[in-house]
């Protein structure tokens, strides 16, 4: 066996080449290097350890012919192209956890900035004026928090706020009312949180869902005089919406960590009294960076030694051997869990996932973890192959493996059950062909193929719907490219899966659901297929 060659080619802690040495695997660590530097010298290495200054792009990937894994120290793949990476077997890596506690603390920091002009403050005594009138500060004990988002940085940040006297209320679509009640918040929809709260922080990936979450509509529904803090992530909050309300004087003042574009060199932010801004510190303490560091080597060194995979961002955690038997259930896993993850808005109490046919045959433990990874990516940016059942457990949610050893018309069969504070639902998929297919959906049969666009109807047998359907999506040039049909009972309820070429704009959808017996339309979207 060759010796195994790594680059780090960002700066990171002395100990994560310690590590890499101890090891016995071959460590460069040039220093910064520009793109054309990178490119001349990653071909002769099958690990690549960054932070956030190197960008691995599909033409990274062009010139690294032996690279097997790229690492991350610190959450955030932003600067990792991860489809390219995949499609070239290259593994790609986070540390989810090792600058949590550092994230949270610079989001108080920044409150308590805000709350007390401390940036403003300072700067206005440096230059000899000692305006004491002109900062009038305000308290934080007493005055109510809202955290849109109450994962572990979240639930650090509401720890630490209790400390301080503040009361909290969180918006999180998966946290239940128990986690809420240990975590000593209160559960809120995301509109009570926003009209209620003196002080609003973001902790949420930047998901379909949660672009500009913070957009004009939800600002006009905050408080006049509230504050807004984001150390999560750029393009959460629409800017220009943001200055003209710091501007009109309705909100209070701004601190922002993050910019929708990075690095941020210019902003219709910059410049404005009310608002603070930090380059990006969030997980820059000396602790979070060893953290992080120390991970990424002692992950990278496992798999280029052992092929041992953990926090993978596209990989699930399994040997070799049962890779190429398991890869198109894990396409059918990942399908079902994200199809569910996709229509469940409320917090889930339970997910059983139950096996049928062949599926019976191989070892469905990655399988379980590509389902629950599925359904909680699109709420979570740290969730993986590796850490999904963590994060179900740290959520109350109980994940449930079953087996159906009784004879089926399909070979195989993945039923994925949800169980939530209002409602119950399923989905069932099988293989055809090793593609995945819908074949029940809320316990109505119906046989569907999946695209990478679709839509999900559910509606009242009753005729005309369909053509209804087809011919307000003609009038505004959606193009149909499959449809599927099912239904419970005739003039019951029934669900029409329809396939389309491109992702449905909001007003499409709004004129969709505005049809007669129309119950209900999801834009669906499945990457890959």
């Amino acid at each position: 066996m060759t010796t195994p060659k790594v680059l780090i080619s960002d700066s990171m802690s002395s100990q994560a080449l310690a590590i890499f040495q101890e090891r016995g695997i071959e460590v460069v660590q040039p220093g910064k290097l520009s793109e054309a530097e990178l490119f001349d010298i990653i071909g002769e290495f099958e690990g690549l350890a960054i932070r956030s200054s190197t960008r691995v792009s599909a033409e990274t990937l062009q010139h690294a012919g032996k690279l097997k894994v790229v690492g991350r120290a610190g959450i955030g793949v932003d600067n990792v192209d991860v489809p390219a990476c995949t499609r070239r077997g290259v593994v790609v890596m986070n540390t989810p956890l090792g600058n949590a506690i550092t994230t949270a603390e610079h989001a108080m920091a920044m409150m308590l900035s805000l709350a007390r002009h401390i940036p403003q403050a300072s700067s206005s005594t440096h230059a000899g004026k000692w305006e004491k009138s002109r900062f009038m500060g305000m308290e934080l004990s007493g005055k109510l928090l809202g955290l849109i988002g109450a994962g572990n940085i979240g639930s650090i940040v509401a720890q630490k706020a209790i400390g301080y006297g503040l009361r909290v209320q969180a918006y999180d679509p998966f946290l239940t009312e128990q986690r809420a009640d240990k975590m000593g918040v209160m559960k809120v929809d995301l509109d009570t949180l926003l009209t209620s709260s003196d002080i609003v922080s973001l902790h949420v990936p930047k998901t379909p869902d949660t672009s500009n979450i913070i957009d004009a509509t939800a600002i006009s529904k905050m408080k006049k005089g509230c504050l807004l803090v984001n150390c999560a992530r750029g393009g959460l909050v629409d800017e220009l919406a943001l200055r003209a309300s710091l501007e009109s004087g309705h909100l209070k003042g701004a601190a922002l960590d993050v910019f929708e574009v990075e690095p941020a060199k210019d902003n219709v932010l910059f410049g404005l009294e009310n608002v603070i801004c930090t380059p990006h510190l969030g997980a820059s303490t000396i602790e979070a960076q060893e953290k992080v560091a120390i991970q990424v080597a002692q992950q990278i060194s496992e798999y280029l030694l052992t092929g041992a995979v953990q926090n993978a961002i596209n990989a699930p955690s399994i040997s070799a051997e049962e890779s190429k038997i398991l890869k198109p259930y894990l396409k059918l896993a990942q399908c079902m869990g994200s199809f569910v993850g996709q229509l469940t808005h409320d917090p889930i109490r339970s997910l059983t996932v139950t096996y049928g046919g062949k599926a019976n045959e191989v070892n469905v433990s990655p399988l379980t973890g590509q389902v629950v990874q599925s359904i909680l990516e699109h709420h979570s940016s740290f969730v993986n192959s590796v850490n999904a059942r963590e994060v179900a457990r740290d959520r109350n949610i109980d994940v449930i493996e079953a087996h159906n050893e009784g004879k089926d018309e399909y070979p195989c069969r993945i039923t994925v059950g949800v169980e939530t504070e209002t409602s119950t639902h399923s989905i069932c998929g099988t293989l055809i062909q090793n593609k995945p297919r819908i074949i029940d959906a809320k316990g109505i049969p119906l046989e569907s193929k999946l695209g990478e666009h679709m839509l999900y109807i559910t509606n009242s047998d009753t005729p005309g719907v369909i053509g209804n359907i087809g011919t307000t999506m003609a009038t505004h040039n959606i193009n149909i490219a499959n449809m599927h049909l099912g239904r419970d009972i005739a003039k019951g309820d029934a669900i029409v899966l329809i396939e389309i070429d491109e992702k449905l704009e909001k007003d499409d959808l709004a004129r969709l659901r505005a049809l007669p017996n129309i119950n209900d339309v999801q834009y669906l979207n499945f990457p890959g297929l």
